[in-house]
């Protein structure tokens, strides 16, 4: 076992232990998401209601969180995460909560599904305080935390994990700047699309090292379905139509001037691009790939929140 995978001894404080299962390193992309979803409110002069927009937040948080848990539980059923030997521990592989005996598979569905169902009250709170649309914001979102992982639906084992990525974080903007504004808006959607594609290029990176153990229990991930060798292009695709369609909002004024510093990350894309060209079939190598895309998701998020603001 890596030294630096979980243990039971590491983790003997039940605190400590269900915290750290959340992944928390990993939940950095939803606060950015929902700082786009704030800074689009206040590009159109709206004023910031704090309390409103730290429970959003909050609730956010919790709602990944519980996909994240959600995830290991379902990748320990199918035994895609106890049979991959190529995990890339922390960014691919899962917990390894589950596998290392620090939590059982009981404890782990009670908890997800748990963090989940602690998201309705705090919505349905929300939801009073802004607009009824806001129930199907939050019912669409937990659909793609459940349906990402879940069978019968089981998204990322049918190719179709990028897009519910790109869903879920969408709804993030907006449903965070639906809260403040009190009903639907272009610009959250515009703004927070070429993040959603570079947050859905972590996942679609991470697939690299998993793909063998995926195929193996039968998850047919795009990366398993094209072949490593085809499959590398999509990353380059996801990365590009993320600063593209960015830059086309700037420039047809769709989005303030100042967003174009949302194109500064594209430097980390592009390294990351270029180490998965060389490396797709060679994953022992992509932890500095997933790295920068890591960053690159997480700066873009921030930067553009901060030119949203401005």
């Amino acid at each position: 076992m890596n030294p630096l995978e979980p243990s039971l001894q590491r983790f003997a404080n039940p605190l400590a232990r269900y915290a750290a299962a959340t992944r928390p390193a990993f939940l950095s992309v939803t606060l950015a998401g929902a700082l786009i979803g704030l800074g689009s409110a206040s590009a159109d002069g709206l004023s910031i209601d704090g309390v409103k927009a730290l429970i959003t937040v909050l609730f956010a948080l919790v709602a990944h969180a519980g996909a994240n848990v959600v995830n290991d539980y379902y990748d320990a059923l199918n035994g895609s995460d106890a049979g991959n030997p190529s995990r890339l521990f922390p960014f691919t592989g899962g917990s390894r909560f589950i596998q290392n005996g620090v939590l059982s598979l009981r404890e782990t569905r009670r908890y997800g599904f748990g963090l989940l169902a602690a998201v309705v009250p705090a919505g349905l709170w929300l939801t009073a305080h802004s607009a009824g649309g806001l129930v199907w914001i939050g019912l669409a979102g937990l659909l793609v935390a459940w349906a990402y992982s879940a069978p019968p639906l089981q998204l990322m084992a049918r190719g179709a994990g990028e897009a519910a990525i790109v869903a879920g974080w969408l709804l993030v903007v907006l449903g965070t700047d639906f809260v403040q504004r009190g009903e639907l808006a272009a610009r959250p959607l515009v703004a927070g699309l070429p993040f959603a594609l570079l947050v859905a290029a972590i996942l679609y990176l991470n697939q690299f090292p998993d793909a063998r153990a995926g195929a193996a229990a039968g998850k047919r991930t795009l990366v398993v379905r094209l072949g490593t060798r085809q499959a590398r292009w999509g990353y380059v695709a996801l990365a590009a139509t993320a600063y593209l369609w960015l830059a086309a909002a700037v420039v047809l004024g769709v989005l303030p001037v100042a967003c174009a510093l949302g194109l500064l990350p594209a430097a980390l894309s592009f390294k990351a691009g270029r180490q998965l060209l060389r490396d797709a079939d060679r994953p022992g190598r992509l932890v500095p790939a997933i790295k920068a895309t890591i960053a690159a998701a997480n700066l873009q998020g921030l930067l553009m929140a901060l030119a949203l603001a401005l």
